[in-house]
């Protein structure tokens, strides 16, 4: 059974060990989340096994804070031979204001492969 299309890919609450020396989360943190609802989007597109080989287009706009409930909402722009692309776009609620922003977005571009790495076609449905 694929994962719905009409809720986010990733729902996380940004706890303590995720923050830098300013207080903030970490960047690395957030697209490691963006990675992986890319991959959750592109699963839903073709159950096969993917590597990731760009991010395009990521801009951090508002910082994250601990406490935060991060949500990531993944599409899919175009499906290639090999290759998915998807559009992630992250908001985060934030309890202290009781509000929900647009904190960053970005395009992952992942490779379906073949389990000597090599890529394979893929067949969506």
């Amino acid at each position: 059974m694929k994962p719905p299309a009409d809720s986010p890919a990733i729902r996380v609450v940004m706890m303590p060990h995720d923050i830098n020396p300013q207080g903030s989360i970490f960047g690395g943190v957030i697209l490691s989340l963006i990675d992986q609802a890319a991959w959750i989007e592109a699963l839903r597109q073709a159950p096969l096994r993917y590597v990731t080989v760009a991010f395009e287009k990521v801009e951090f706009h508002r910082p994250v804070e601990v406490g935060d409930i991060l949500s990531l909402w993944a599409n899919t722009v175009k499906v290639g031979r090999t290759s998915i692309r998807t559009r992630v776009e992250v908001k985060a609620y934030r309890p202290s204001i009781n509000q929900e922003i647009h904190v960053t977005g970005g395009e992952v571009v992942l490779v379906a492969t073949a389990p000597d790495g090599t890529p394979t076609p893929i067949a969506s449905g």
